[in-house]
């Protein structure tokens, strides 16, 4: 990195933060502090709830997924608007009405204190690992290819976000959302046009195209019921509308986004804008990913993203092994580029047929060459992260855009882990302050419970630093934050469609429902029964069909 670029990345985390800070130094209330006085618009929310979502994790994994797997993955995201909708009809207009600060607040009405304890309490678990894994994930990748310290990293994102949330509470967080969202939209469109200008001069985006379909990297629609592929169009309408009716109806971090709209229609409004828009931002975010790997079909590409594990087989005497892979895999390069070009200029379809074949081929055949790398860094370093999918983006962006630039880039992975985690410890806070705190301290003024949200907020922030410090790599990062909410939401969504809709279920039916179904799921995922999308749809479920069993057999 160069001055310019350090220069870029530091001023525009110091300008978000310092904004953040100044625009909310003075919440004096507990409405200001935790639901920004009610006075967000709707494009403030809309901008607010997709900010929340779309963690640095977004934008380190969600490329590197396409680059190995293709679009197929946007299917995730399907059922997004059909729960926007629901949460729209339902959901938002009985929060406002009752006027709650946390989603759990309403299960204490419909229930009792233990029912509501519990679901705040399953919801701080998930969300406090989740929050830990939002700053762990641009921490170790950054910290693997730039050679920064990884704790070093985990604290800066930590305290930095910890100030601006800590002094504002969720007015801050909604506001400081709105600069990083224009960051990220701003760094992701302008590498995409760069990508596309670094193609050779005679290949044009119709041509990128081509060749993306031809490598198999536009398969978006899967129909199949195949439990061995995790992301089909059933997996992400089905189980994809269960996780999101969770996550954005029952989750603190989002609901608290709604909470703070100026109305019932505002709060509406913000949420169908997510709906209009989170899968084509995604659909974008993949088809980046997408044309960096028609980049590298043009250009030579390492045999394995993460330059750290790289190193440990250099550093071993496994080298030789390595440099033999390589000098196979440039002659490889070479051959895909010519057969690139040969089907670009080729208007024979026979020909295309032909050439098509030999290119997939080919590239299988470069898909073996990186899986004799992953073996010769587990030789080297048995301990070593093989898996490169969160790589991949850092790489091309650290070794291919102009200087500066690559400073916009890292500040758009780090407003974005920074966004996501202010919305996560503002949540945290909130429930931990009103459903747990305030719950059992009754009789003191409003200011004592900003101050004690603050402290939580400050407490939340040590532990998700804690964890990120302690954190693991997954298989992918993006999927590793949506196994853990899919391990919590779908008992949690079940608790709310009871307290809904079924008023024969009493609260005891369900706090013994719950129970036994959060066992059921974690043991489900153990075993791998089954993709971690279905968990939501299967808990959501068998706590409703719990419920009603303990129910009628004890009316019986």
């Amino acid at each position: 990195m160069q001055l310019i670029d350090w220069i870029v990345l530091g001023g525009t985390l110091a300008f978000i933060v310092l904004y953040g800070t100044y625009k909310t130094r003075n919440n004096k209330n507990v409405t200001d502090y935790l639901k920004g006085g009610n006075s967000s618009n709707w494009w403030t929310i809309g901008l607010s709830v997709m900010a929340t979502q779309a963690s640095a994790i977004t934008f380190l994994s969600t490329p590197g997924q396409a680059f190995h797997d293709g679009m197929g993955f946007v299917q995730f995201y399907f059922g997004l608007p059909i729960a926007m909708v629901i949460i729209s009809m339902v959901f938002i207009p009985l929060y406002h009405k009752l006027k709650v600060f946390t989603a759990y607040e309403f299960l204490e009405t419909r229930f009792d204190l233990k029912t509501r304890t519990l679901t705040a309490v399953l919801f701080l678990i998930q969300r406090g690992l989740a929050a830990g894994i939002t700053i762990f994930a641009p921490a170790i990748i950054l910290s693997a290819v730039l050679g920064w310290d990884l704790i070093t990293l985990n604290v800066i994102i930590g305290v930095l976000v910890i100030i601006y949330t800590v002094s504002g509470g969720t007015k801050a967080v909604s506001i400081t959302q709105k600069q990083q969202m224009a960051v990220i939209f701003a760094g992701m469109f302008l590498t995409f046009l760069l990508i596309l200008n670094y193609l050779p001069l005679d290949i044009s985006f119709k041509n990128a195209i081509e060749l993306a379909g031809v490598n198999g990297k536009l398969d978006i629609l899967d129909f199949s019921f195949d439990f061995d592929n995790r992301y089909t169009f059933w997996s992400g309408i089905i189980g994809g509308t269960f996780l999101a009716l969770s996550y954005f109806g029952t989750d603190q971090s989002q609901v608290q986004r709604y909470l703070s709209g100026k109305s019932v229609r505002e709060s509406q409004m913000g949420l169908i804008m997510n709906g209009l828009l989170k899968v084509p931002m995604q659909f974008f975010i993949l088809l980046v990913g997408v044309m960096v790997f028609v980049f590298y079909q043009f250009n030579e590409s390492p045999l394995n993203f993460n330059p750290s594990a790289i190193e440990d087989v250099r550093n071993s005497k496994f080298s030789p092994e390595l440099n033999a892979l390589e000098v196979e895999k440039k002659v490889l390069d070479q051959s895909i580029k010519e057969q690139q070009i040969l089907y670009v200029h080729s208007e024979n379809n026979e020909q295309r047929k032909v050439i098509s074949d030999d290119m997939v081929y080919l590239n299988d055949l470069k898909r073996d060459l990186r899986a004799d790398t992953k073996k010769l860094i587990l030789k080297a370093n048995p301990d070593a992260e093989t898996n490169d999918k969160d790589y991949v983006f850092i790489y091309f962006i650290l070794n291919n855009l102009p200087r500066g630039l690559i400073g916009l880039l890292l500040a758009v992975i780090l407003s974005a882990a920074m966004s996501s985690t202010a919305s996560e410890l503002n949540a945290l806070a909130s429930t931990t302050a009103i459903d747990l705190y305030k719950r059992n301290v009754n009789a003191k003024s409003d200011s004592h419970y900003v101050k004690m949200s603050k402290w939580f907020t400050l407490c939340w922030g040590i532990i998700a630093i804690s964890i990120a410090c302690v954190a693991n790599l997954f298989d992918n990062l993006i999927q590793l934050v949506n196994i853990i909410g899919s391990i919590f939401y779908g008992n949690v969504l079940g608790i709310f469609l009871l307290a809904f809709f079924i008023n024969y279920v009493k609260s005891t039916a369900v706090f013994i429902a719950a129970l036994i179904t959060q066992i059921f799921i974690i043991y489900f995922w153990y075993i791998n029964l089954m993709p971690y999308l279905w968990l939501n749809l299967v808990g959501c479920l068998l706590v409703i069909f719990i419920a009603l069993l303990i129910q009628f057999s004890s009316k019986k």
